[in-house]
């Protein structure tokens, strides 16, 4: 029998050099394994994070600053008398005159509020077009009450498109809406 084996004959795992506690003798359990340091690693891995963040941020920024078109217009409006409509086809023939009208639709009853964005969109390019843009709703003291973004796709050459949309305007009354943005890009 070697130096390491108990008197049973059988050989003790662990640490040999340690001798058995005696029977009835409290000994502490073993602490819990060490951690490893994080060291440098993870200062740079987080440092990398921190400027990929940054650089996402920056891009998207000049981005958005980039936008062509970012001026507030009154929204068109649907009408029956000659004149205006003769004013509406004096304009220069742009993407943005393909927008016929944009206007609040009031549909509430019985109290209760239901009022929708309606317009019309007549493409008049050489081919099939999607149109996006961006809108606001101001009230009589110049106050933003409401904003969004609408989109009409696949609108065929000659074609006239109509779409609708509800909002969360309260009333109609002394409201006006704004085309901040309008894009007229080919469908595929």
């Amino acid at each position: 029998m070697s130096a390491s084996e108990p008197p049973g004959g059988h050989p003790r795992w662990g640490s040999s050099s340690q001798a058995p506690p005696l029977s009835g003798q409290w000994t502490s359990p073993p602490g819990p394994p060490q951690k490893k340091q994080r060291g440098r690693g993870c200062l740079w891995g987080c440092a990398g994070a921190l400027a990929a963040v940054v650089v996402i941020v920056i891009v998207v920024l000049v981005i958005a600053s980039v936008d062509s078109d970012e001026s507030t217009t009154p929204a068109p409006r649907a009408s029956t008398t000659p004149a205006t409509q003769q004013e509406q086809t004096s304009e220069p023939a742009g993407e943005r005159a393909d927008l016929i009208s944009f206007q609040l639709d009031d549909r509430s009853q019985a109290g209760i509020t239901n009022i929708w964005l309606v317009w019309t969109i007549k493409n008049s390019s050489s081919e099939k077009s999607d149109y996006s843009w961006e809108w606001e709703a101001v009230d009589a003291s110049g106050t933003r009450v409401a904003n969004g973004s609408q989109l009409e796709t696949d609108v065929q050459t000659g074609q006239t498109a109509k779409g609708e949309y509800p909002t969360t305007l309260k009333s109609v009354k002394g409201i006006k809406l704004n085309i901040t943005s309008f894009n007229r890009t080919a469908s595929y």
